[in-house]
C-alpha cells in the first residue's frame, strides 16, 4: 500500500508570491511609514505592468483572446485536434469569441502554443539584451522590497523538496517533486484572480515558471476561487492528499474555510512573520498539522 503523502500548496499571486498592485497604488510603501520611496514604488510597478501587457499581446495572443478568458490552459483541450501549427496563420484564421466548436478549436490552438512557450521560457523568446533589462528590473524590485521576490521563490523551492534547504533535492521544472526518502510528494499550484494569460506571463517574468507548471495555473477571474479550489481537490484528491492555501485576500480565505483547508494569510507589514521574507516551511508545516495532524503519527497508527 502506498502511504506517500502529497502536500498541495495553493498560492495566490498578487501580494503573495509577487508584489504589483501594492507597488502601483502605494500601499506597500505606506506600511513602512515613510521609509520607502513611494514614487519609486509606483515607477517600478508601472514598468512591470508595461512589460506584462506588451509580452501578453505580442507573444501570447492576449489582444486576440482577452475576452475569452478560461480558468486554465487545458480547459478546451478536447477541441484541439492536434494539427501541426508550424505554418498556421493565427492572424488570418478568422478567430472570434468561441461561441461555436470551430472557434473553440482555434482558441485551443492558441492555448497549445501558449503552453509550449511557457514550458520553453522567456529566454526562447527574447535576445540577451531584453533578458538583461528584465533581470535588472527583477533585481531592482527585489532590492526595493527587501528580497520579497527571491524569498518567495526560495520558499516555493523548499515546499517542492520538503526541506528548508532546497539544495538537498533537485527541483525539476513542472512544480511537482517526489521526496521518496520522506514519503512525501509536493506540488505548487497557483490560483489567481487575474485573467489567465497575463498571469502566465507574470509567472515567466517573476521567475516562477520552473516552480509552477502551466497545468497548475488557474484563473478565478470568471469562476471564483472556491470553484478553482474544488477543481484542484477533484484533480489531486485521495486519502493521503493534504491541501493548504496561501494568500492575502478574503476570497481565498473564505474558499479555504469552505473546503476545510488550512489558510495562511499573507501580511505586507514589515513586523509580520507571514510575509516575504519571513514565512518559512516550518510555519507552513504547522498550518498543515493543525488541520491534518502529524503525518508521522498517522503512519505510526497504520
Amino acid at each position: 500500500m502506498n502511504n506517500q503523502i502529497t502536500n498541495v500548496h495553493i498560492w495566490d499571486m498578487d501580494e503573495t508570491l509577487i508584489l504589483l498592485k501594492s507597488l502601483l497604488n502605494g500601499t506597500y510603501a505606506e506600511v513602512f511609514n515613510g521609509l520607502k520611496d513611494a514614487q519609486k514604488s509606483v515607477e517600478i510597478g508601472e514598468m512591470w505592468e508595461k512589460y506584462i501587457l506588451q509580452i501578453s499581446d505580442d507573444f501570447f495572443f492576449y489582444e486576440q483572446i482577452e475576452n475569452c478568458n478560461k480558468p486554465f490552459l487545458e480547459a478546451l483541450s478536447k477541441y484541439d485536434d492536434g494539427r501541426d501549427l508550424s505554418d498556421y496563420d493565427f492572424n488570418q484564421d478568422g478567430f472570434s469569441p468561441p461561441h461555436d466548436d470551430i472557434n473553440k478549436r482555434k482558441l485551443a490552438y492558441r492555448h497549445r502554443v501558449i503552453a509550449n512557450k511557457y514550458k520553453q521560457g522567456l529566454h526562447n523568446i527574447f535576445e540577451q539584451e531584453m533578458m538583461g533589462l528584465l533581470d535588472a528590473l527583477y533585481k531592482m524590485t527585489d532590492e526595493y522590497t527587501d528580497r520579497w521576490l527571491s524569498s518567495a521563490r526560495a520558499l516555493l523551492e523548499q515546499c517542492l523538496v520538503g526541506n528548508e534547504d532546497p539544495t538537498v533535492g533537485n527541483t525539476p521544472a513542472g512544480g511537482i517533486v517526489n521526496s521518496n526518502d520522506a514519503g512525501f510528494q509536493h506540488i505548487n499550484v497557483l490560483v489567481t484572480s487575474g485573467s489567465l494569460i497575463p498571469s502566465l506571463v507574470k509567472c515567466l517574468l517573476f521567475r516562477l515558471d520552473g516552480l509552477i507548471s502551466y497545468e497548475n495555473v488557474y484563473s478565478s477571474w470568471d469562476v471564483g476561487k472556491l470553484q478553482c479550489f474544488q477543481w484542484i481537490q477533484e484533480r489531486f484528491n485521495n486519502r493521503n492528499v493534504r491541501f493548504c492555501a496561501i494568500g492575502d485576500g478574503w476570497e481565498e480565505c473564505e474558499a479555504a474555510q469552505a473546503m476545510k483547508w488550512p489558510f495562511i494569510k499573507i501580511d505586507l507589514r514589515p513586523s509580520s512573520s507571514h510575509r516575504f521574507p519571513g514565512l518559512t516551511l516550518k510555519t507552513v508545516g504547522f498550518y498543515f498539522s493543525i488541520v491534518y495532524g502529524s503525518p508521522d503519527s498517522e503512519n505510526d497508527e497504520e
